[in-house]
């Protein structure tokens, strides 16, 4: 197959551009992580006009896409867990061109998976949980189970990403597998919530009394990244949180883990008076039992 897609990277890769060039075929059998194609050609380049360039191609009666996208585009996905197959493409990939060994370099780092981006990861999948699981169960509260558990599950995979994440391995794709490995008793929840034959009322209710302990057992590791950020200050404002160069990547989902750390006490609200009579600044603070 290589022979056949060398003439359309072949040029890319004579291109002091390029940093690198993987091809990952499609597996028989196995969960397929080309997008169903028969061949993927991954490219990466220092610059782009456009941080991702796909083309498609067909030969043979089989067809193959080609994926240009610029290393910061990687680094972004690599660091938030955005594209989740960015990183199977990486270890199992055949590398076709490695310009001064980044490649190789860059498998090396992601097997060492160094503990400050661990913390930083750790503490972004800990945000989606907290978001989704809270969404999640006002709307169980509400008695509207489907959304309830639309949200729940979703809150599940991120404390299984969360799970693989403190145990020093990079989440995989089939994440249940691995968790099922790493940590029985999730991947046991998991399992009840989904394929349980219990009403939906009653398998998200016995889902809240056994995650709520799970989660709370992981405030500690989820949160010590934030916790970290903010004891540099005395106390922040919340627009100053969300564009600090480290916990604007929290995005949408750094409100309600304030709230969250606010009521496991992890985070206090201060306020600090305005010129409007009765009125207030809400400010934060890390609390004072973790200083």
């Amino acid at each position: 197959m290589e022979d056949i897609l060398r003439p359309i990277y072949q040029e890319r890769a004579s291109q002091i551009n390029t940093m690198g060039i993987l091809m990952i075929e499609k597996r028989e059998k196995t969960i397929s992580i080309t997008d169903n194609f028969d061949a993927i050609l991954l490219i990466i380049v220092k610059e782009a006009e456009q941080p991702i360039l796909i083309k498609h191609y067909s030969y043979q009666n089989k067809q193959a896409a080609m994926h240009i996208v610029t290393k910061a585009q990687l680094d972004n996905w690599l660091l938030l867990g955005s594209n989740r197959k960015i990183v199977d493409w990486i270890y199992s990939g055949e590398i076709i061109f490695d310009r001064n060994e980044y490649l190789h370099h860059l498998r090396q780092q992601l097997s060492e998976f160094p503990a400050e981006e661990r913390k930083l990861k750790k503490g972004l999948e800990f945000a989606k949980l907290i978001r989704r699981y809270t969404k999640g169960r006002a709307f169980f509260d509400n008695h509207h189970y489907l959304d309830a558990y639309n949200d729940i599950v979703h809150s599940l995979h991120h404390l299984a990403r969360l799970t693989a994440i403190e145990k020093g391995f990079q989440p995989e794709i089939t994440v249940w597998q691995q968790i099922k490995k790493l940590e029985p008793e999730i991947y046991k929840l998991y399992d009840e919530l989904v394929n349980s034959e219990e009403e939906l009322e009653k398998r998200l209710e016995l889902l809240f009394l056994a995650g709520e302990f799970l989660i709370h057992s992981r405030v500690k590791i989820g949160s010590a990244h934030l916790i970290d950020v903010l004891k540099t200050k005395d106390h922040w404002s919340f627009n100053e949180i969300l564009t600090h160069p480290e916990l604007k990547l929290y995005s949408v989902d750094l409100e309600v883990l304030i709230e969250y750390l606010i009521e496991k006490h992890c985070i206090e609200a201060v306020n600090i008076e305005t010129k409007g009579q009765g009125i207030f600044h809400r400010y934060y603070q890390v609390s004072n039992q973790l200083l």
